[in-house]
């Protein structure tokens, strides 16, 4: 007669379960007892089954581990079933354990380490079931992964992730089912993503990437960080590349192993303790690119167990097999590794470097993690303008990716060098929707696989003597303005599509232009610092307007910038770049600029040196300084007056040593440098500017243009 449920012990109810899901056609031991189906490993014997009893309080109230993978592990009746995990498993399993005891709903199979008397860890399979009634509490059923099984479930999941140090420490974990410790080691080139081809010992440098289990280790044992002595890493190298050919390397007690190794400080380095181990030392190995003369070392793995369990020939196939699986997996991620670093720095470079004494600028860029799509397309950037003005700009390109990243700087720099030749926010804006079509044509980008249709960009050029900001917008997130009351706003200019957009009606780009007195601090950012899948982008703009307040007039800007990222940035891993501009308004002082408007008359050139001359001297303008700018006045006023219309404005700005003079008028006609011939009556007035002056040039405005020129006092 069968047992009843009530009846039955857990240890037959597991064991009965097991039965009825392994696969017919082969016999294993479980626990002692037999069942039906293949799949006990190698040894085709092997008994894989153990069972602990828990109470409510979580404690050990009886176990069956008789099975021999289970040997060293202690259940006494009493103890914690948290006294069998290591420490960094137990907050898990113990939530795990609770949620069971609490819904009465099974967790089935979790992969879990158990520790054993001696400080070595088994792998199992872990099931959580709830007591069958009317008894209280829970069974856990714990499966010795068999070798095979194992093997595949491994070789599955170390393929999860494109960082380096999380797929090697997933092998380790992995190699730890036929060992007490298992150590990963990888060749330098593969940290930075560099080739790697050369295979002469004497240039193979190794780094010890993982090892497990995490316990305390005797002082002088590598551990992951830390690079191998060179003697080592020749010695593992050599080891494996018997006859230049890649092979697993056993030696089987510590009599050999420090026989080999011949010295002190190389066993301290690379020999698990003083217990008693062998050692088995796999190579992860890949093909090498067209042309090398053979396969391509990355690294060596090591397994390290009680010599008395002598490796067998299956178990050294098995570890080839799964090493070698994750080799390739190794050199993806290093491929990859390297593209980020190629996008990061590039990315990196384009950061704003330093602000000036009219405005002050702090920024963040995180982006996202390795082993996601790849760093993305955002980019901030900030610099000066002639006349005294500042530019900043935010983008977001679409795409990860090198792609992307040359769109990324490509815009970059055509958005800065359209800006510093004088065109407004919205005529550059222009200019970039031109470029982003061109980039999307058949032979530059969708031959490529790459489109930067659906970028976007923000413009902010920021006039200190003013104190006004001009802004134009592609399909961007809004800036937010903090005024210096503490108030804050998003400044919401037209709203325009994103560039490229042809599919739509083309309209101009509209300016905004709104009024920044010194204490505002301007908020530029890209999506990834206000996006949350559980709530709209306008609500992540409204937590960023609530923080920015925070910020004080008197605080450090960049400390200010990275806790407004702290606080709204995504968790890790990023799947998006966050990227953070401020920028903090000081303006210029009005005792050190002067403008004056005047009608465009034959005298107007006299009027302005009569008006300058006594402000020069207040300056401290040296003599010929002060008669350098009076002749550049003279000729600029005399230029806009006779090519071209309406009124005359006059700029002038002192910033420290630099004297700026700027004319403005209504003309649109372009002024160009010629040298003229010594008989001509005129054209030299803007070869005498250019002489006089460090610099000089035109900015494009709303009614017309303006010529200006920097001086040295």
């Amino acid at each position: 007669m069968d047992p009843t449920p009530s009846s039955a012990s857990p240890f037959d109810t597991v064991s009965g379960a097991l039965g009825d899901y392994i696969p017919k056609g082969g016999a294993t031991a479980v626990g002692g007892k037999r069942v039906s189906g293949a799949g006990g490993g190698a040894e085709g014997g092997e008994r894989i089954l153990g069972v602990v009893s828990l109470g409510r309080d979580l404690r050990i109230s009886g176990a069956n581990l008789d099975a021999a993978p289970f040997a060293g592990v202690s259940a006494a009746p009493g103890a914690a079933f948290a006294d069998l995990l290591p420490p960094g498993d137990v907050p898990t399993v113990t939530k795990r354990l609770q949620r069971v005891l609490e819904t009465r709903e099974a967790h089935v199979a979790r992969v879990q380490r158990l520790r054993r008397a001696d400080g070595s860890e088994l792998v199992v399979s872990m099931s959580i079931l709830p007591a069958a009634p009317p008894q209280e509490g829970l069974t856990v059923s714990l499966i010795a992964m068999a070798k095979r099984l194992h093997l595949y479930a491994s070789a599955t999941a170390i393929g999860t992730s494109l960082d380096i140090g999380e797929t090697a420490q997933s092998l380790a974990q992995s190699l730890l089912a036929w060992g007490d410790v298992a150590a990963v080691n990888l060749d330098y080139a593969v940290w930075t993503g560099e080739a790697v081809t050369e295979q002469a010992q004497e240039r193979i440098r190794l780094r010890r990437a993982a090892l497990v289990p995490d316990r305390a280790w005797p002082e002088g044992y590598l551990t992951p960080g830390d690079n191998l002595p060179l003697e080592a890493s020749r010695l593992l190298a050599g080891a494996v590349m018997r006859d230049d050919v890649p092979q697993a390397v056993v030696i089987p007690d510590r009599a050999a192993i420090e026989q080999a190794l011949d010295d002190p400080r190389l066993v301290r380095a690379l020999v698990p303790g003083n217990r008693p181990v062998s050692v088995a030392c796999i190579p992860l190995v890949v093909e090498g690119p067209e042309g090398t003369p053979g396969p391509i070392v990355l690294g060596v793995t090591e397994v390290w167990r009680r010599p008395e369990c002598l490796f067998g020939d299956g178990e050294l196939l098995d570890l080839q097999e799964l090493v070698a699986k994750t080799a390739r997996h190794v050199d993806l991620a290093r491929q990859h590794q390297r593209e980020h670093a190629q996008v990061l720095a590039l990315q990196r470079r384009l950061l704003p470097r330093t602000g000036s004494d009219t405005i002050e600028v702090a920024s963040v860029y995180e982006p996202t993690t390795p082993d996601s799509a790849g760093v993305g397309g955002d980019w901030v950037n900030s610099f000066p303008l002639p006349g005294d003005r500042t530019a900043l700009v935010v983008g977001d390109v679409v795409g990860h990716g090198l792609g992307a990243a040359a769109a990324m700087g490509q815009l970059s720099m055509e958005a800065r060098a359209l800006l510093s030749a004088g065109l407004g926010p919205g005529e550059v804006l222009e200019r970039l929707d031109e470029t982003v079509t061109l980039l999307d044509d058949t032979d530059a980008g969708l031959a490529a696989g790459y489109s930067a249709l659906g970028s976007t960009c923000c413009i902010a050029v920021y006039d200190p003597v003013d104190h006004r900001v001009l802004i134009s917008n592609a399909g961007h997130l809004p800036p937010v303005l903090v005024h210096p009351d503490g108030s804050a706003e998003t400044v919401a200019a037209q709203p325009h599509p994103a560039l490229g957009a042809e599919f739509v009606v083309r309209e101009p780009f509209e300016v905004h232009e709104f009024r920044a007195p010194p204490g505002s601090l301007l908020v530029l950012y890209t999506d990834g610092l206000v996006e949350d899948p559980a709530a709209s982008i306008d609500d992540g703009i409204g937590r960023l307007t609530d923080v920015v307040r925070e910020v004080h007039p008197w605080d450090d800007l960049q400390q200010a910038a990275r806790r407004v990222v702290a606080r709204l940035g995504p968790q890790e891993p990023l799947r998006d770049d966050v990227t953070l501009l401020l920028a903090r308004m000081a303006g210029r002082r009005s005792r050190d600029t002067v403008t004056w408007r005047l009608p465009a008359r034959d005298d107007t050139a006299a009027r302005v040196r009569a008006l300058a001359a006594p402000l020069l001297r207040r300056w401290h303008l040296g003599d010929q300084a002060r008669g350098s700018a009076l002749l550049v006045l003279s000729e600029l006023v005399t230029n806009a007056v006779r090519f071209g219309t309406g009124p005359v404005t006059v700029r002038l700005v002192r910033a420290g040593s630099r004297l700026t003079c700027e004319v403005g008028d209504t003309g649109n006609g372009r002024p160009r440098l010629r040298r003229g011939d010594p008989l001509d009556d005129d054209g030299r007035g803007l070869y005498v500017v250019h002489k006089l002056t460090t610099r000089w040039g035109v900015r494009w405005t709303e009614t017309g243009k303006a010529v200006w020129a920097e001086l040295e006092g």
